[in-house]
């Protein structure tokens, strides 16, 4: 940006960024579906991870929503791989994260080494654990110990605090996991030599993390990066200048209807704009076909409840922890998309070979009524999850809207499940 001057913004529609977004997301087109799973985690730059399970965990569901019913087990392997093509860290939660970007967290490493405290104090055994990961290693928390003092989940032993510490500050690492345990090695022994060798300083890793989030996000506000990449204080002051100074790689843009970016140095590029893009996300029109596919609660389409409401007027609140009682949608609830909108919601369980829809919600469209349509995809992306995970039928319990229950038992006997 010459003279320190920000660059003019780029106007788009709400509609255009809206599809900027899921074809970086890769919802839109094949291009971006291209490559599989390990393809597809570049592209995400960061795959939340959660130990909730209905239909599948949401790391394969993310995988799924986006690259259709391909089997769970190369879903897996393409995560946890040997040798390693990802890793476990902290982006915008626990995520899984592609390997060539370890580097790049450098900065959070050493914050955690710095604070020598996260959620429990450090035990004086730390070292003793690290030596017995780096001799005996790759071990689970189970071979190391035990996780657990036996109270609540969050009564960890102290070899399970220690070995995630040893995570948070770099020491350890996961790249693989048996069941749902992880499995932890020493970072020399699991990460490319090419990798560790890297010494990035706080600037150059946010920096280039900000280029990641961009490119994954498409459109985004500045409390959009922040959010993708959690970052606070000093690291937000960097993700700041690096937008206003273009070092990011991102442009400023103004999307009719987005909200004015906030005044001061965290505005998009001056007092047009509100948001910032990928340039090579604007060099061509999004064309091509839009997945139908239900949501996890944790994808990076919709994990942050402000960007969800922003780009689809769609109210998104994981109900898990809430008391059951109190519940409006469901345990689990997924949205689900189709044709480039959120077109409704749906709570899933299972019964032996039976996916059970235990609560379906449609969401209004144009004049307040039903989107054209709604009703046969949500029939379609309902049998297309219940093949993935192997069921053979598909039961509605509840619809919300009880006229539509009907149809909908109608639209999933006329729409044959899928072949796996």
């Amino acid at each position: 940006m010459p003279n320190g001057l920000p660059a003019p913004a780029i106007e788009l529609s709400a509609d255009e960024a809206r599809r900027i977004v899921l074809r970086a997301q890769g919802f839109l087109g094949a291009e971006s579906r291209r490559g599989g799973v390990t393809a597809m985690l570049r592209r995400l730059a960061a795959v939340q991870l959660d130990t909730i399970s209905v239909l599948a965990r949401s790391h394969e569901l993310v995988a799924y929503a986006r690259l259709g019913p391909l089997g769970r087990a190369k879903v897996e392997n393409a995560y946890w791989h040997d040798p390693a093509h990802a890793f476990e860290y902290w982006c915008h939660a626990a995520c899984v994260l592609p390997i060539d970007d370890w580097p790049l967290y450098a900065f959070r490493r050493r914050a955690y080494r710095e604070r020598r405290f996260r959620w429990h104090e450090v035990p004086p055994t730390i070292d003793k654990v690290l030596e017995q990961v780096r001799n005996e290693g790759p071990l689970t928390t189970t071979e190391l110990g035990g996780a657990k003092n036996g109270g609540p989940w969050w009564d960890w032993s102290d070899v399970k605090i220690a070995v995630e510490f040893l995570l948070d500050i770099g020491e350890v690492v996961c790249t693989r996991r048996v069941g749902w345990r992880r499995v932890y090695d020493v970072s020399e022994r699991v990460v490319p030599a090419a990798l560790l060798e890297q010494d990035l300083t706080d600037a150059e890793c946010v920096v280039r993390l900000a280029r990641h989030a961009g490119s994954a996000l498409g459109v985004a506000t500045r409390a959009d990066l922040v959010d993708f990449l959690r970052l606070r204080g000093d690291h937000a002051a960097i993700l700041d200048q690096a937008l206003l100074d273009g070092s990011a790689g991102l442009v400023p843009v103004r999307v009719a209807g987005w909200a004015e970016a906030r005044a001061g140095r965290a505005a998009a590029g001056g007092s047009r704009s509100n948001a910032w893009a990928d340039p090579a996300a604007l060099e061509t029109a999004p064309r091509g076909r839009h997945r139908t596919t239900p949501l996890s609660p944790f994808d990076s389409l919709v994990w942050d409840r402000a960007r969800t409401q922003r780009l689809f007027g769609f109210t998104h609140r994981l109900e898990a922890y809430v008391p059951k009682d109190k519940r409006v949608h469901g345990y689990f609830t997924m949205p689900v998309l189709a044709g480039g909108r959120l077109i409704g919601r749906v709570d899933p369980a299972r019964d032996g070979s039976t996916l059970i829809a235990r609560q379906v919600g449609f969401e209004p469209g144009l004049g307040g009524s039903v989107r054209a349509g709604s009703v046969e995809a949500m029939a379609e992306a309902l049998w297309e999850a219940a093949s993935w995970v192997g069921c053979d039928d598909v039961r509605v319990e509840r619809v919300t809207l009880p006229e539509l229950a009907a149809p909908l038992r109608a639209a999933l006997v006329r729409s044959p499940a899928p072949q796996a």
